[in-house]
């Protein structure tokens, strides 16, 4: 990547991008975070950015009411016409595939804490164990090639260079320990042990991390591979 620019979209303070961000650093390039929490505001011109990342949020991609939503939405549709990269995670991938023309809806299959999924593509999505933590899913959005998928719906799709992952490979111990504290009713309501989960995922560490950065790897030579960038006009 080189001297590339990636724009980061934080949702939630405690979704940051973790494992993500380490991949994105050891390549060297410029990371410019957009904290919407915090009330920062959109670059519209997604030309400006090699890479557009979307991260996770508690919010719902259909709520309309959400002050950054309209914006966000925009940003990405206009990615994917200009051809600039999109990787969209959990609800950043929700709201890629709304953005794409996709149905974005509660899921019938919540998933919480490290589950495989059913990888078409074994060298790009490896099948995990990934952490989950989603209530909500998506359709594929027309004209999608679905990478990987659950009973709860779509895991991984690409689009042109938009590739959207329902998954989180970007936590670490210390983002899921963060999640546990602040939500530990979600777990009891679902029979998961707090304990238990936090013991998982500490097991899990470092294959975790590796499996990661193979992701990162897969994710960013299929980005080169696509069709190039569609240049301004005039």
């Amino acid at each position: 990547m080189g001297s590339e620019r990636v724009l980061v979209i934080e949702h939630e303070p405690g979704a940051p991008a973790g494992l993500l961000g380490e991949w994105l650093e050891r390549r060297g390039v410029e990371v410019e975070v957009a904290a919407l929490h915090a009330g920062a505001a959109l670059e519209q011109e997604p030309r400006r950015y090699e890479l557009i990342v979307s991260l996770g949020s508690e919010s719902a991609a259909y709520d309309d009411t959400l002050p950054w939503l309209a914006g966000e939405l925009e940003l990405l549709r206009a990615a994917a016409a200009a051809g600039v990269p999109v990787l969209g995670v959990c609800f950043g991938a929700q709201l890629l595939a709304r953005a794409l023309g996709a149905r974005v809806a509660r899921s019938a299959v919540p998933e919480i804490g490290w589950l495989p999924v059913r990888s078409r593509d074994s060298e790009l999505i490896p099948a995990g164990p990934w952490f989950q933590w989603h209530f909500d899913s998506f359709s594929l959005p027309p004209g999608a090639k679905l990478l990987a998928s659950s009973d709860s719906g779509p895991q991984a799709f690409v689009r042109d260079r938009c590739l959207g992952l329902q998954f989180h490979p970007e936590v670490d111990a210390e983002i899921v320990a963060g999640w546990v504290a602040e939500s530990p009713q979600q777990l009891r309501e679902r029979g998961l042990d707090e304990r238990r989960l936090l013991e998982q995922t500490r097991a899990r560490a470092e294959p975790a991390r590796a499996l990661a950065m193979r992701l990162f790897d897969a994710v960013h030579a299929l980005i080169a591979r696509a069709p190039e960038r569609r240049a301004p006009p005039g």
